[in-house]
């Protein structure tokens, strides 16, 4: 099988540097927007910062989507306007749904700071089905031993949404969505789920292969519909797998807010502006500014 006939695309990343760790942004972009419900995919780290320092992000507020945390190292603090205190560790998820409007931060917690933080891990944003974005705002969390585990041929895979390799995960999916974790030791091979329409592999850390093609890290790789392939790996690696089924009608990014309508993405910014948005309690001193020009946009 040629490389054309695996893959459809691949999108390089766009990096920020936020000051003591690297973030790689594959989606949105300007070939693609969306793979399946997955609207936004961020690597964040590694990184391991000084004794005292910490990530600090702070409120801000969120239409139309459902965040999803999902960390390999370090520890997040979550806070939202609807009163959720939830600390996220290594292997769970947090699933923040935003709906008709949110406010949320994440910062990390006191016991990291003393140590020097660590922090590596995906945050994606799933657009809502245009029947869903102005549901009510919700929070969910699943511990590591809450979502489902497959071992085999030298890989264990855990299964964050959806369902991949017949195990179905607990989390809420508001479309069909596939989302996984793939730790390939070396010398391990998993097949690739081809059930969901769409569907993507991403190289988040060490070597890995898919049908004898190389994969490079943080690279987004949408795979062509149907097609069957195997993951391998030869020194180890860890490869993330998401999609779902393809959306019947384009989605609209700005900052922090995803929409149908361009026109409730504008309510949104009035919103934010004028402090519209519920406060967030145990956080409420202090927010972030609407941007004048986003660093998250959808093209065009």
């Amino acid at each position: 099988m040629t490389r054309d006939d695996l893959i459809l695309q691949t999108i390089e990343p766009t990096t920020h540097d936020l000051g003591g760790f690297k973030v790689y942004r594959t989606l949105p972009s300007r070939p693609r927007t969306m793979v399946g419900p997955f609207v936004f995919f961020d690597q964040m780290g590694p990184a391991h910062l000084e004794v005292g320092q910490g990530v600090d992000v702070r409120p801000h507020p969120h239409i139309g989507l459902s965040t999803v945390t999902y960390l390999f190292t370090g520890a997040f603090d979550h806070r939202d306007s609807l009163g959720t205190f939830q600390t996220i560790e290594p292997g769970a998820v947090n699933l923040m749904t935003a709906g008709s409007g949110i406010a949320h931060s994440e910062r990390s917690p006191e016991a990291e700071r003393v140590a020097g933080p660590q922090l590596s891990g995906i945050q994606t944003w799933l657009a809502m089905p245009e029947e869903k974005e102005e549901i009510d705002p919700a929070f969910e969390h699943l511990g590591a031993g809450e979502l489902p585990e497959i071992s085999s041929g030298g890989a264990i895979a855990r299964v964050i949404m959806g369902t991949l390799w017949g195990q179905t995960a607990r989390t809420t999916c508001h479309a069909e969505t596939i989302y996984g974790d793939v730790r390939l030791a070396p010398g391990a091979q998993v097949p690739v789920d081809d059930a969901a329409e769409e569907r993507c592999v991403y190289l988040a850390d060490g070597e890995a292969s898919i049908d004898g093609l190389p994969l490079e890290p943080q690279r987004l790789y949408v795979l062509r519909p149907g097609i069957r392939a195997t993951l391998r790996s030869a020194r180890g690696g860890r490869v993330m797998i998401a999609g779902g089924s393809a959306f019947a009608t384009p989605r609209h990014v700005w900052w922090n807010f995803v929409s149908s309508s361009r026109d409730r993405i504008r309510q949104a910014k009035e919103d934010w502006k004028a402090g519209r948005f519920p406060l967030i309690p145990g956080d409420s001193t202090e927010h972030i500014p609407l941007p004048e020009v986003p660093k998250t946009v959808s093209y065009p």
